[in-house]
């Protein structure tokens, strides 16, 4: 018989047609994204700190006889207790913690790049800001590329909603958890035994006691905060002074380090940097333009001209005025946070009218 199987819900996909990841095992998880934002943001909040710490401090050495104990060297061993973490238990409640621990070790491991890179060992080589910066930013374009190129499979959604069983099998399910599980289970529809695991999470018991999930509840808070920009009607007003503040501190940065940068050679860095912070001000520009007409185009513009920001302007600002930049590329999240919360009130309104015209 083929593998063709005929659920409650009707027909299903047979095995053989399914993608090839699914084939060898190996389903994407549907909240990857928000563990991988963890550990990115927790590798950028390390570096941070640990060089504002190093300053404070006047850059004391750990060791002596002759030893030198690098921070790298903890960065390498939290690296491998993320690892033993994530590898150790199942279900999704350890991620939250992999990814922060990781998004430590790996912030400590990078922020000694200069060293590894100069023939002196140059912790404060000039370039190793923008070089952290642009590793940061492989790693999420990577991650893009994997889930988001290609829609979730609904089977990738039903082996979500088994992985919360997996864990709530020994300690039950917290009302949050299953309400992510069966949310998964519903975008899982005509994917094979989506019954069977509906009658697992049916059958286990609740139970709140779970581990804190640090990364979900500051992502709520966030969250909420940009829907209460949203809904107060400051959202375009805060948007456009990010984007301006991010604009006119790249212009400002990027201006003042011409002739130090025609003096290393690597003036056409600054060119890059000018030169996209020009089309990034036109795209504002542009959204302004059509935002008495069309708001989600408007804000499609704006979400172009921090993306351009973040992908290339920042990484030439970085390169001659790390402080700026730094502030540049928080600017230009926050944008992308309001355009976000932008596009939930857009659909919000349009399932709000719905439900108005089906009454």
């Amino acid at each position: 018989m083929d593998a063709v199987s005929v659920g409650q819900g009707g027909p299903v996909e047979p095995l053989r047609a399914q993608p090839r990841l699914l084939r060898w095992g190996l389903p994407r998880d549907p909240v990857a994204t928000r563990h991988l934002t963890a550990f990115v943001v927790t590798t950028v909040l390390t570096v941070m700190v640990t060089r504002g710490l190093l300053a404070a401090t006047g850059f004391p050495q750990l060791g002596g006889d002759g030893l030198h104990v690098a921070h790298v060297l903890w960065g390498g061993l939290l690296l491998a207790v993320a690892v033993l973490l994530l590898v150790s238990f199942a279900g999704p409640v350890v991620r939250p913690v992999g990814a922060v621990v990781g998004g430590i070790g790996f912030g400590l491991f990078i922020d000694e790049i200069g060293k590894f890179l100069t023939d002196d060992n140059d912790y404060f080589y000039a370039p190793s800001f923008a070089l952290m910066y642009l590793t940061l930013v492989a790693l999420v374009l990577g991650a893009d590329w994997l889930h988001r190129r290609h829609a979730h499979h609904p089977a990738e959604h039903l082996a979500g909603a088994v992985d919360y069983a997996v864990g709530g099998v020994v300690g039950g399910l917290s009302a949050r958890s299953r309400a992510d599980a069966e949310r998964l289970l519903e975008l899982g529809a005509g994917a094979r035994e989506v019954e069977q695991v509906r009658a697992l999470l049916g059958a286990i018991p609740d139970d709140d006691a779970e581990l804190p999930d640090p990364v979900a509840a500051l992502g709520r808070r966030l969250s909420a905060a940009v829907r209460r920009v949203v809904r107060s009607g400051w959202s375009t007003t805060v948007t456009l002074a990010l984007l301006a503040g991010s604009i006119l501190g790249s212009f400002a940065a990027l201006s003042a380090s011409v002739e130090a940068a025609r003096e290393q050679g690597v003036a056409w860095f600054v060119l890059v940097g000018l030169v996209t912070a020009v089309v990034g001000a036109s795209f504002a520009l542009r959204g302004v333009v059509v935002l008495h007409r069309d708001r989600v185009g408007a804000y499609l513009w704006f979400r172009r001209a921090a993306l351009l920001s973040l992908l290339v302007t920042q990484v030439a600002v970085l390169r001659f005025a790390p402080l700026v930049g730094a502030v540049g590329i928080a600017l230009d999240v926050a944008v992308l946070g309001v355009v976000a919360g932008e596009r939930w009130r857009v659909r919000a309104d349009a399932r709000d009218a719905r439900r108005r015209g089906e009454r």
